[in-house]
């Protein structure tokens, strides 16, 4: 597994202290990103959190996850967590050591009472002294928040005094790709109130190590609760190895209801997300569709890295994208001067960079920034690796009609076929064990490659990328990025 080595340097460690004006929790930054560039150590924001106790047990449940692998459990993750500040939110969130669940913690306006919050991504220190101390916070005493030091902090620090260095597998960039794209699908399923949901969730098995728990299970809507069902019936809900909810028990003393979102059919294991309301805040964690299966191996982003032009599209959307909490593609797309499917393309290909995110409460995507260099998921995907060698050294040949294609690997010959709309279906083993369950497979890919190709090379067909070229005062394609400053989208009006 090839890893990138990422440096996390805090000018202290993050704690809870007591000041003359009461309880302050502190949390260290450490090389974010900001809307005037890169900061050592950004300040986001300073001001009380209006639920602290329901807060407080809420960051733990991020920082769980973010040191648990829930697939080979003995090994210890360490990725801290991510917070991104959207202008009217905080965003917290961490992914599994295993690749297999994604939590986001929500702090919305209404859960916070101080200074503007800023905009920016950055991770937060999160250490075990500070976990004990989140502990014991009480749901009524008064907590101030500061996410960053104060510039009398920055200013008297010469350096970092708390730095150590993790490695940050490809396979969690792709993870990060892979839930945005397969969240994007989702729709609300079920919601239950507070009671029902602590029911439920209580009842759930627990990590016993016994091979039941780990099963996938599925459930269905029944009034104001979920019932069990062995079979992906109409209307169910997968519930992939559902020991790995655990961690909502945290917060199941504060919970306001619990809503279910997954895809609209189900005919075998999928992810799904799991949100717990709490007051001025959602706690969602997001399964993957099994524990021992991460995330990274989905292939839902492979379409729209190998689709042409994406790169393009994608280098003039991110321009647009000012840490908004809410992304409307419609409107990016009359930004751009682009389609609203190719803006969505765009938006998939920003995602394997760790651009956007997926916020399946609010239907919307948002923009962030992980520490993740673009262009990285695409060049570490073996599918699409060996599709572009395919297609490159000539083994894809389209037949009459443009239904059928041939592609010849060594001594073997594999058949791809698509319908008239537009689905593809291939001979291959893959294939044969998947049916496009986890992305298309390489012979898939390279037949689309081959065809874009094909398009492209036509008499009168546009190069890439000139529509964007097109609008007034455009850049070079590849340029765009690098030309324009990050700036609030209300600064740039």
């Amino acid at each position: 597994m090839t890893q990138a080595v990422h440096t996390y340097a805090y000018l202290r460690p993050s704690a809870v202290r007591d000041e003359a004006a009461g309880r302050r929790l502190a949390l260290q930054t450490s090389g974010g990103a900001t809307v005037a560039g890169a900061a050592a150590h950004p300040r986001f924001f300073s001001g009380f959190l209006t639920a602290p106790g329901p807060a407080a047990a809420a960051l733990l449940a991020v920082a769980d996850v973010a040191a648990a692998r829930y697939h080979q459990p003995r090994l210890r993750a360490s990725l801290d967590p991510v917070v991104t500040a959207d202008g009217d939110r905080l965003r917290f969130e961490s992914f599994s050591g295993c690749c297999g669940v994604h939590a986001r913690l929500d702090v919305l306006a209404e859960g916070l009472d101080g200074d503007e919050i800023g905009h920016g991504t950055t991770n937060v220190d999160v250490n075990d002294p500070l976990r004990e101390s989140l502990g014991r916070i009480g749901a009524a005493e008064p907590l101030h928040l500061a996410v960053g030091p104060d510039a009398l902090e920055v200013t008297t620090f010469d350096g970092p005094v708390v730095e150590r260095k993790v490695p940050l597998p490809d396979r969690w960039l792709r993870g990060f790709a892979e839930t945005q794209v397969i969240a994007a699908g989702f729709d609300l399923r079920a919601e239950l109130p507070a009671a029902e949901a602590v029911r439920f969730l209580r009842s759930l098995p627990g990590s016993t190590g016994r091979a039941g728990s780990r099963a996938v299970h599925w459930v269905v809507p029944a009034g104001r609760t979920l019932r069990p069902t062995t079979r992906p019936v109409p209307g169910a809900v997968c519930l992939p190895g559902p020991e790995r909810l655990a961690t909502l028990q945290r917060v199941l003393r504060h919970a306001l209801a619990l809503r279910v979102y997954g895809p609209a059919t189900v005919a075998g294991p999928t992810a799904s997300a799991w949100e717990i309301v709490l007051p001025g805040m959602r706690l969602t964690l997001t399964l993957s569709p099994d524990s021992s299966r991460g995330f990274s191996g989905e292939g839902g982003v492979l379409g729209a890295l190998a689709a042409r032009g994406t790169e393009q599209d994608a280098d003039l959307v991110a321009v647009l994208l000012s840490w908004e909490p809410r992304i409307d593609p419609v409107e990016l797309a009359e930004q751009a001067a682009l389609s609203p499917e190719r803006v969505r393309a765009a938006l998939v290909r920003l995602g394997t960079a760790g651009l956007v995110g997926y916020d399946a409460a609010e239907a919307a995507y948002f923009h962030r920034r992980l520490p993740y260099d673009a262009g990285r998921a695409e060049l570490h995907n073996p599918r699409l690796r060996a599709a572009r060698a395919l297609a490159t050294a000539g083994a894809v040949r389209l037949e009459p009609g443009g239904a059928l294609a041939t592609v010849t690997v060594d001594d073997h010959i594999q058949r791809v076929r698509t319908d008239p709309a537009g689905r593809s279906s291939c001979t291959c083993l893959w294939w044969a064990r998947y049916r496009g369950g986890r992305g298309p497979c390489k012979h898939v890919l390279a037949v689309g490659l081959t065809r874009e190709s094909a398009a492209a090379a036509l008499p009168g067909a546009a190069p890439v990328g000139t529509v964007a070229a097109a609008l007034p005062g455009a850049a070079p394609v590849g340029t765009v990025a690098a030309a324009l400053p990050d700036a609030p989208k209300a600064a740039r009006r």
